[in-house]
């Protein structure tokens, strides 16, 4: 398919136009589309002028970069729920760009790289938090967490009673170790839970669960970061009002869209396929 025409129906299936997001932390340089400051969203490296197939990823870490580099293919469009690489274990913002070697790389080998993260945050068909649930056989009865003036988390009802079997079935299906921070009851309040997929630990998402008589909280990235005040907050919020947090890693919580994507790009008729990364337990 014809790059550009890619690119637009891409855009206007999400509404790009719609959103402004913040990658401001992006190093620019003669790789990065200029056009790729206007909003933070969409094409942020143009490398070619078809698109015989599409890879998707969580991150574009350079594990997810070397996969693909290494299979010596060309015309090729990555698109990625973040704009960067992440690691938590980085000094304060975990962050990173993506090195200028691989940028070079990825040009020379004519693969694109296009960016969705606000539109694939909020609450849809191709969303975090709601094809989390839906990886988890959840029952989505509404919506909350309000980011960037859009719906990203949703309330679920489940089978389970207790925290404990929640948990272990979150485990079981994420497909290694989580993490629960045992703020409140081992019972789950009215069988439900909330998801936000990513990282949920914000103090305004806490004090909204509270005011739900929410108990079980399924988020990725749930450890303290005495660094980030708005995180202290969330946990001093969750602890007086009972709070439990399961948190299953920002990577594993957001994948379930990456992976969805492949179904989008098959619907048009491009070839596609996601690309595994790995879970950082430090979000844990």
């Amino acid at each position: 398919m014809n790059a550009q025409k890619l690119y637009d129906k891409i855009g206007r299936d999400f509404e790009i136009d719609k959103y402004t997001d913040d990658w401001s932390f992006v190093e620019y340089n003669e790789f990065i589309n200029p056009d790729f400051k206007e909003r933070y969203i969409g094409v942020m490296l143009d490398n070619t002028y078809e698109i015989e197939k599409v890879y998707t990823s969580t991150f574009p870490d350079t594990a997810v970069l070397d996969d693909i580099l290494s299979r010596n293919e060309t015309d090729i469009l990555l698109l990625s729920h973040h704009a960067m690489g992440y690691d938590p274990a980085l000094e304060g913002f975990p962050f990173f760009n993506i090195p200028a070697g691989y940028l070079k790389k990825l040009k020379e080998q004519r693969i694109s790289f296009y960016v969705l993260h606000i539109p694939l945050d909020k609450n849809g068909d191709y969303s975090t938090s709601v094809n989390l649930a839906k990886e988890l056989q959840l029952e989505i009865t509404s919506q909350f967490c309000k980011y960037l003036g859009h719906k990203v988390g949703v309330i679920c009802e489940t089978g389970f009673t207790k925290l404990e079997d929640f948990a272990l079935h979150v485990e079981k299906v994420i497909g290694h170790e989580i993490k629960i921070r045992r703020y409140g009851d081992e019972f789950i309040e009215r069988n439900t839970v909330a998801v936000a997929a990513g990282g949920g630990c914000i103090n305004f998402v806490a004090q909204e669960l509270a005011a739900l008589g929410i108990n079980t909280f399924l988020t990725g990235c749930t450890r303290p970061i005495p660094s980030f005040e708005p995180n202290m907050e969330f946990h001093r919020i969750a602890k007086e009002n009972k709070i439990n947090l399961v948190g299953a890693t920002h990577y594993s919580t957001e994948k379930y869209v990456c992976t969805a994507m492949v179904e989008y790009f098959a619907e048009l008729g491009i070839q596609a396929e996601f690309i595994e990364g790995m879970p950082c337990m430090e979000d844990l």
